[in-house]
């Protein structure tokens, strides 16, 4: 009897594929509401923290008010920087600021969806979104995919880039460090390619090492089917203009 095929197996969600190494700071803005006493509070970065399974560094800043806040550290922010938080008019690296106190062309991460969230999107490490131009009430903000979106203007942001952008050209040179890191990130490795599975064992196994039908699958097909393009609206290369 075939046993049941990879997909099936972490759709199911099975422990051999969770993750138990689970982030221990949240990397969010401190509450709004302090703001509505002390517009402008002022931090001091004290420490810098790698967590297991989080693509940038995490910097730890205590406020003057006595808080600590942990967020996402910026490229160049160092050890003993004063940062700002609030309605500060200083834009310099690490500051977090509202978008309307930001100037047009300045690239900014970690962005609040909506005032007071603790930020939502540019969360990655070597990310960064350039503010396009401000409205009465609303903010175009480019993202790192090129898409623009209208954000409020009382959402906080903070001023730079990501830290770690050059984490991915350092290389893995063997294959246990390869391993660690999927297994961080809840990725089973390695992966032995579909085609070169047995017909019982995948989709698109069988002797022929290839595919032999279309990669295409609904979006509602269940676990042991959906492999491949998942509801692909096209596949292919684009020819022509």
């Amino acid at each position: 009897m075939a046993k049941r095929i990879t997909s099936q197996r972490m759709g199911k969600g099975s422990p051999a594929f969770w993750n138990r190494r689970k982030n221990a700071y949240t990397a969010k803005y401190h509450s709004i509401q302090d703001l509505k006493d002390t517009p402008v509070v002022r931090g001091e970065v004290v420490e810098f923290i790698k967590e297991s399974g989080r693509s940038p560094i995490v910097a730890k800043v205590a406020l003057e008010n006595g808080n600590i806040q942990y967020g996402l550290a910026a490229e160049g922010q160092v050890l003993g920087q004063q940062v700002w938080l609030g309605a500060a008019e200083e834009v310099d690296i690490g500051n977090v600021l509202f978008l309307k106190n930001i100037p047009e062309g300045c690239p900014i991460f970690n962005i609040e969806k909506s005032s007071g969230d603790g930020g939502k999107f540019v969360r990655a490490s070597g990310e960064f979104a350039i503010i396009v131009i401000k409205e009465d009430t609303t903010a175009k903000v480019k993202m790192p995919s090129g898409k623009t979106m209208n954000l409020p203007l009382n959402a906080r942001a903070t001023i730079g880039c990501v830290c770690g952008g050059e984490r991915v050209d350092k290389p893995f040179v063997k294959a246990g460090a390869k391993f660690y890191f999927k297994k961080t990130h809840m990725k089973l490795w390695p992966r032995t390619r579909g085609v070169a599975n047995n017909a019982s064992s995948h989709p698109f196994g069988g002797a022929q090492h290839h595919v032999g039908k279309s990669k295409s699958v609904s979006r509602h097909a269940p676990p042991g089917r959906k492999v491949g393009n998942i509801a692909s609206r096209r596949t292919g290369r684009k020819k022509g203009s």
